[in-house]
């Protein structure tokens, strides 16, 4: 009931503010007993017109201020609300007795039932502080959500330049100016009106009616059985179903609780995507467009459920409270911070004059220094002119002794010549004797390289006739497989020629065998001629003459034109030598 407290004041301060037509932050008598009156209908609560006049008998002419009001308002209107009315109706009674005098809506693209929702919006979104404004959060979380119910793009860099010119001036706007800002399209430019409108429908909606979702699903019924297409509306603690999305004609209202719960049900009667309601006393079995339109239907069915279960507001109202909580922990966070800044300033501004106290210190301490420093000066001087008479006398005296360590000095020079000569002379003697062990120990050393040397170009000479030897040795073998290989080499080319020659033999055997061949060849077309020309003449006579010949004592063949040209021994013969012939040219290549 606190939050509807709260809700309610903030209407009915629109409404008193508006019957201040001077500004005063006074209104008449009169006119709060209309208001009055107005809010005990719209609230259903028995009017007490006694209780009014008693409150404010003691100020029957004056005007009554706003907290003159407030306990009338609080003990006999408040006290008594029930949740029985509609909030809506209530709202709308104080937006009727405001907009007129606070704003004009002529120049403006939205109607004068968008400006209510857009009122209402506020209210549900400003502070719980008089007088009432919204501040750019909220500003920014009502506009964005305007763009995502018109299908647009949320512009942040618009937004944060408009944020800019905002908090040049106040860092919030009034209820008149939110309704000014939307109306103008300045962030919904390339929305038609209409677009505008359903926008601010849609979060109206789900604001202020807590409208978790909406939308056309089929619902069968409970008497006649039959699958109808219904708009349903889901609420905090219940969903409505309409005949169409106008909400005109309500047909029905399913209940929730804590007790209530929703289920999937397998496709069944030609209905798919179905699920059930079940609360105490009826159950209600519905079917989604699709599939992710009903296992939507479903999670905010159970969350409306399980807010039920746990007691808490609807999640509007919720998020509400905690951005409000989470600026308040920020504001808190932010008081801290500065409290924690001024202790620093002041921590500053005492270390500051600590520091201011320590410098006159320092100058008091850096004069008497320079004082005594003076002083220390003085006594300096005195001590250098007494320093100085002192000095000079004991120039006197050194210079005397001088002269005598001077002629001292003369003799003991003349002596440590004498030394230093002789030292020369025997460390010459010294270097002389170290050259000569020197030269003997250099000979020595160039006498066993010269031997070593010598050692090691015998041996290399002997390794260069070994390796001239093997050298000589393999050049001489070299030699013999050269003389080898050539001698091969003239045996190939000699063989060779002797294939040539009897290949050009056997070639020209071949021309002398086709020539023979072509001899005999003619010979026995002659002889065929022949033939044929007797058998002709044979013919023409039909037996009449016939040639009798010497035949061959041996046997001849015969063939179908008389005795052969050649007998079976010539024919042998010439096979057999026509195939050695063969035989010696294949041999050959």
């Amino acid at each position: 009931m606190g939050l509807l407290r709260d809700e309610l004041l903030k209407s009915i301060w629109h409404a008193f503010t508006a019957l201040d037509v001077d500004q005063s932050g006074k209104v008449s008598k009169s006119q709060l007993k209309v208001l009055s009156h107005n809010l005990c209908t719209v609230m259903k609560i028995p009017h007490d017109p006694v209780a009014l006049e008693q409150h404010f008998k003691d100020d029957d002419e004056g005007p009554v201020s706003n907290q003159g009001y407030m306990p009338y308002l609080n003990r006999f209107i408040l006290d008594k609300v029930r949740d029985n009315f509609d909030i809506l109706e209530f709202n709308n009674v104080c937006w009727t007795l405001c907009f007129k005098k606070n704003i004009n809506m002529s120049h403006l693209l939205i109607s004068n039932d968008d400006a209510f929702k857009v009122w209402c919006i506020f209210n549900f979104l400003s502070e719980d502080r008089y007088p009432l404004v919204i501040i750019t959060e909220e500003i920014e979380y009502f506009l964005r959500k305007l763009m995502e119910a018109m299908g647009g793009i949320w512009n942040q860099e618009r937004f944060d330049d408009y944020k800019l010119t905002l908090n040049r001036k106040q860092q919030c706007l009034s209820a008149w100016e939110l309704i000014e800002l939307v109306g103008m399209g300045h962030f919904s430019k390339g929305m038609n009106r209409q677009t505008l409108s359903m926008g601010i429908s849609e979060v109206f909606q789900e604001l202020i009616l807590d409208v978790l979702r909406q939308g056309y699903m089929m619902k069968k019924g409970h008497k006649r059985k039959n699958w109808t297409e219904r708009w349903f509306v889901l609420g905090p603690n219940s969903m409505s179903y309409y005949v169409s999305e106008d909400l005109t004609d309500k047909k029905g209202e399913i209940l929730l609780d804590r007790n209530c719960c929703v289920e999937s049900l397998p496709d069944k009667e030609g209905k798919k995507c179905l699920f059930i309601v079940k609360c105490r006393d009826k159950s209600f079995e519905i079917s989604a467009s699709d599939k992710k339109r009903k296992q939507e239907w479903i999670q905010a069915i159970q969350t409306c459920i399980q807010l039920l279960r746990l007691g808490l507001p609807s999640p509007h109202l919720e998020a509400r409270l905690r951005r409000r909580e989470l600026r308040q922990k920020q504001q808190a966070e932010q008081g801290e911070l500065e409290e924690r800044m001024r202790l620093l300033q002041i921590a500053n501004e005492n270390k500051h004059r600590q520091l201011e106290s320590m410098k006159k210190k320092l100058e008091e301490a850096a004069a008497t220094a320079t004082l005594e420093e003076q002083r220390r000066k003085q006594t300096q001087t005195d001590l250098q002119d007494r320093y100085r008479t002192d000095l000079e006398r004991e120039k006197m005296v050194r210079q005397q002794m001088e002269e005598q360590v001077a002629q001292k000095s003369s003799e003991l020079e003349q002596y440590l010549q004498r030394v230093r000569e002789l030292e020369d002379m025997y460390h010459r003697l010294e270097d002389a004797l170290e050259d000569e062990r020197q030269a003997r120990q250099d000979e020595e050393t160039m006498r066993k390289l010269q031997t070593r040397l010598l050692e090691e170009e015998s041996a290399k000479r002997a390794e260069l006739e070994q390796i001239h030897l093997q050298q000589q040795r393999a050049i001489s073998q070299t030699q013999a497989e050269k003389q080898e290989l050539e001698s091969e080499r003239l045996a190939k080319v000699m063989a060779l020629q002797a294939a040539m020659l009897q290949l050009e033999s056997l070639e020209r055997e071949r021309h002398g065998a086709l020539e023979q061949y072509e001899e005999v060849r003619m010979k026995l077309e002659q002889a065929a001629n022949k033939t044929k020309s007797w058998k002709d003449k044979v013919a023409k006579h039909e037996g009449l003459v016939r040639l009798i010949q010497p035949g061959d004592k041996g046997p001849q063949r015969m063939t179908n034109w008389g005795p052969a040209a050649f007998t079976d021994t010539e024919l042998d013969l010439r096979k057999k030598s026509w195939q050695e012939r063969k035989n010696h040219n294949q041999s050959a290549q």
